[in-house]
């Protein structure tokens, strides 16, 4: 049964993480249950750290108390409309668990690449370290590509499909690494995609260059 009660999503616009739970809520109907709250990482004071010890985001409040991190808040998410994001069948629903912590992965990677030139001195800025973290992403896109993915489940993406959709936008927004030279034929999924599913562009992160699909 969804839930209809207010809930408060601790994100920022630029977070692919934050970005897949938006993105779902609008899959499932239940966006107009979010109020999203802008949250800086950097900031001490950032009401987020005191709901979430890691100071992470995505985090959100619900009326039964505070869940984090992507994962946990997607599971809740499926539970207000069960079988959706997450298949009923237990070899299907682990089948998207791992497609999504694949999807998961490249994210973190791209993210520690960002960070690496954020917060660490320019004269200690450690390149292998960056090399390490884009072939994760290499590797990631090569597997995707290799299964020849079509989209075709209309308005309603699974999570695993979501989380792909997030990272390959995210690198889009960072540049850390061409994907379409890695994984050409993802270009028609995310065309795919973006048409068919709701709150593709409404949730798009501010800057991201154009794109066909965008």
């Amino acid at each position: 049964m969804a839930t209809t009660s207010l809930l408060q999503l601790y994100s920022s616009p630029a977070s692919p993480f934050g970005r897949k739970i938006l993105l779902a809520a609008h899959c499932l109907g239940l966006a107009d249950r979010l109020q999203v709250i802008h949250s800086d990482t950097n900031d001490p004071q950032d009401a987020n750290r005191r709901l979430n010890p890691l100071g992470k985001i995505p985090t959100l409040q619900t009326p039964d108390g505070v869940l984090y991190d992507s994962r946990v808040i997607l599971n809740f998410l499926d539970q207000q409309a069960p079988g959706q994001l997450f298949s009923l069948d237990a070899a299907a629903r682990l089948k998207t668990e791992t497609e999504a912590a694949l999807a998961d992965g490249i994210m973190d990677a791209a993210i520690l690449i960002v960070y690496e030139s954020r917060f660490r001195p320019e004269t200690h800025f450690v390149e292998d370290f960056v090399e390490y973290q884009r072939d994760k992403i290499r590797r990631a896109l090569h597997s995707v590509e290799a299964s020849q993915p079509a989209y075709g489940r209309a308005a309603q993406p699974d999570a695993g499909q979501i989380g792909l959709a997030c990272a390959l936008d995210y690198l889009d927004l960072r540049g850390q690494l061409d994907w379409r030279a890695e994984a050409p034929s993802l270009t028609g999924w995310m065309a795919g995609f973006a048409a068919d599913v709701p709150g593709y562009h409404a949730t798009l992160p501010p800057g991201i260059p154009p794109a066909p699909w965008h």
